[in-house]
């Protein structure tokens, strides 16, 4: 009996939550355009606040984050992540984007979609050169995840991804949480189980622009720091070659904080692969989610975005294909280089470099990722 109580008293929660319907978010978001069907599941917004007037807009149309309001060094609310006004643009036969998505089950590219477990072997879509990116054509930014729990602090999502999504195997039940604390930070923690042997590397793809100002303000202006003495190189098809290289006397040398911009046009073989930084840096903090791995700094507004994590690797991609062809929030055109992502994942086609962190999971195991997004304001970065 208790336990029929307190499901009732979550579901009423959640659907008070999702309903706040002519509540314009501060970020301009009605969620009244968030409310819709997919594949004959229910889509809505849910919106996370503190004391502090930051904000956080989620889908669970692919566990997107939608909008990120903080403030900056005025006290002005500031959007700083990319996205869509109506779910609806979000949908593939639509835009064909990972704003702000929960990835799954594989974030990042698996060479030539193969992979092998237990001397069994898997073909899965390429949708990528050759490859298969983000878990396939019909990965989980492209799925509604259901919703647990919810209140005005927390978002809790699930997706249950049948034998065979995408030719992955095994049954897997997987969990993204989002948090948002007091201290203005989003904590985002992922959970997975299976039935069968599979891999999963989940992250979020939030594509940042802490200026508030995408239409104008390209991010090679802004400082970057990533605690990272190695990185992945890859080949032409952005597939990590398996080398695990010094950053040292490179471009992608980012140990002290350094403009974007610097050497994004270097004429490295590196950059040239991906029309700027689209790479895996192999960190340095050991796991320890106490660690900066990465921070960004705006400049522009003062806004400063840490980057915590306990995986091994994080993918920075600068916005480098975003081509003008994209509008996003308020009509504003998502043009070169106007974003940047801080991917924390496992390495790229781990599942083929046996040498490198596992990204197997078997039956009766739990998958962990905890990834922490820090939002502040300050003069300059502090590097470590």
């Amino acid at each position: 009996m208790k336990a029929f109580v307190k499901a009732c008293i979550v579901g009423l929660a959640v659907v008070a939550l999702a309903s706040c319907k002519d509540e314009i978010t501060a970020s301009g978001l009605n969620p009244k355009d968030f409310e819709s069907e997919y594949n004959g599941a229910k889509t809505a917004l849910y919106t996370l606040k503190n004391a502090n007037g930051m904000e956080v807009c989620i889908t669970n149309f692919g566990g997107r984050i939608v909008s990120v309001m903080v403030p900056d060094n005025q006290g002005q609310l500031q959007d700083v992540v990319l996205g869509f006004d109506k779910v609806s643009d979000y949908f593939p036969e639509n835009n064909q984007t990972d704003f702000g998505a929960a990835i799954g089950r594989y974030a990042n590219r698996i060479n030539n979609g193969v992979f092998s477990i237990d001397s069994v072997t898997y073909q899965l879509p390429r949708n990528n050169f050759t490859h298969c990116l983000h878990g396939g054509p019909t990965g989980w930014q492209y799925q509604v995840y259901e919703v647990v729990e919810a209140d005005e602090s927390h978002l809790k999502l699930l997706r249950n991804s049948q034998d065979g999504d995408n030719n992955f195997p095994g049954n897997v039940k997987a969990f993204v949480t989002y948090t948002l604390t007091g201290d203005n930070k989003i904590d985002i923690q992922y959970e997975a189980t299976t039935d069968a042997p599979t891999v999963i590397n989940m992250t979020n793809h939030a594509y940042f622009n802490l200026s508030g100002n995408p239409a104008d303000y390209a991010i090679v202006q802004d400082l970057l720091y990533i605690n990272a003495d190695c990185f992945t190189p890859v080949d032409s098809t952005l597939i990590p070659t398996g080398e695990i290289a010094p950053v040292e006397h490179t471009s992608l040398d980012f140990r002290k904080p350094k403009r974007i911009g610097l050497e994004i046009n270097s004429d490295s073989q590196q950059i040239r692969y991906g029309n700027g930084f689209d790479h895996n840096w192999v960190l340095s903090t050991g796991g320890d989610i106490n660690k900066v791995a990465a921070e960004l700094f705006c400049p522009s507004t003062g806004i400063d975005l840490k980057v915590y994590t306990d995986e091994p690797g994080i993918q920075v991609y600068s916005g480098n294909f975003l081509n003008g062809t994209v509008k996003g929030k308020k009509g504003v055109v998502y043009n070169e280089r106007h974003a940047i992502c801080l991917e924390t994942q496992h390495y790229p086609d781990s599942p083929n470099k046996p040498d490198w962190p596992s990204v197997v999971l078997r039956p009766g195991e739990t998958y962990r990722s905890h990834c922490i997004y820090a939002f502040s304001v300050k003069q300059q970065p502090d590097g470590e």
